[in-house]
């Protein structure tokens, strides 16, 4: 049986499969990029194993792509264009409100700009559903971006609020102004900090969905990276301080077990890691991200099918106690401005 969960919010009505499709590493890579078909069929793939009723939670952004461009969206809109069937299928977020400089800007202005590029990249067969500003915008209140937001939303630009890298406080806040759907947190055995046990608890108090992005701690938990040398040339990862030279082989070390508890289970440490996530509670959705080395439905099936995984409580306490544990060098992200500036 596929496991489904309701979405949280303004959105409860909704029910999604348990594991959700990000897209953004679909179009990291330089030329020549995954040729549409292949992201076609693995998006597809997901969907069609659903029951009758329940969607497809995609995950995209306008500034998907190598080039900080629209690619992943306009991608997807050749997807709708040639499968115009599925988009009552999916539930499509995207992130956006950043800035040319990349640096978020939740002003009227700049969203509304947004979400209008967002939507003429789409195009005219599948409207947005839910839209989360990047990151939170420090220059505005979160009063003030939510008041923006549900201005947008009666416009009728999109239907559900969603935020990411939110605090638990800014998260009630916002919450207070108008139901929040979904809040975006990194979730992972090797990203479990108090902040993210906050989010989580604050999020099932309030009903609103998490969306725990990076369950396998951006591929350290799959047990394939041993070395800088198992990731290809030009793969964003090679820019993050956890996978630079000495970081990353500590981190490989302190992650060394976990591949043990997978064979143990009979799973992939990546379906055990995104099971992990998803066992944390009914409202956490983690997703299935179709890498670009492997955008394929045989591998989409193998993620997707994490959310029918069911742990233990000696299981849970064993992982639980391995994130607890664990702690790997080097920051999140980039290591600069943009770890500093992570939760808001």
């Amino acid at each position: 049986m596929v496991n489904t969960t309701h979405l949280g919010g303004s959105a409860s009505n909704v029910v999604v499969g348990r594991i959700s499709h990000g897209l953004m590493t679909m179009h990291l890579r330089a030329p020549p990029e995954v040729p549409d078909e292949v992201c076609f069929a693995s998006i597809k793939a997901g969907v069609d194993r659903l029951p009758a009723g329940a969607k497809m939670f995609l995950n995209s952004g306008e500034f998907y792509s190598h080039t900080w461009g629209l690619q992943n969206l306009e991608m997807l809109g050749r997807f709708y264009a040639k499968y115009p069937e599925y988009a009552d299928k999916t539930f499509l977020s995207v992130k956006g409100a950043v800035a040319e400089h990349r640096e978020p800007d939740c002003s009227m202005e700049n969203m509304r700009k947004s979400v209008g590029t967002i939507a003429r990249a789409l195009g005219p067969h599948k409207k947005l559903d839910l839209f989360q500003p990047a990151r939170i915008d420090r220059k505005l209140s979160i009063e003030e971006i939510m008041g923006n937001l549900v201005v947008l939303l009666k416009e009728g630009h999109f239907s559900h609020i969603g935020l990411s890298e939110c605090t638990a406080e800014t998260l009630r806040r916002a919450h207070a102004v108008y139901p929040v759907t979904a809040a975006e947190i990194e979730v992972s055995l090797t990203s479990y900090e108090p902040e993210t046990k906050k989010v989580i608890e604050t999020a099932r108090e309030l009903g609103v969905s998490v969306l725990g992005y990076s369950p396998v701690g951006r591929g350290l938990l799959t047990g394939k990276i041993t070395s800088a040398a198992d990731i290809a040339p030009g793969d964003y990862r090679h820019n993050w301080s956890r996978f630079k030279d000495g970081n990353l082989e500590y981190n490989v070390s302190v992650v060394s077990v976990f591949p043990e508890f997978a064979v143990k289970k009979g799973v992939t440490p990546a379906q055990l890691a995104i099971a992990w996530v998803a066992a944390l509670g009914p409202h956490v959705i983690p997703p299935s991200r179709i890498l670009v080395l492997h955008s394929n439905p045989e591998r989409t099936l193998e993620n997707c099918a994490a959310g029918d995984i069911e742990l233990s409580a000696e299981e849970m306490a064993t992982l639980n106690e391995f994130a607890e544990s664990v702690e790997v060098k080097g920051t999140r992200m980039t290591g600069g401005r943009e770890e500093v500036e992570l939760w808001g």
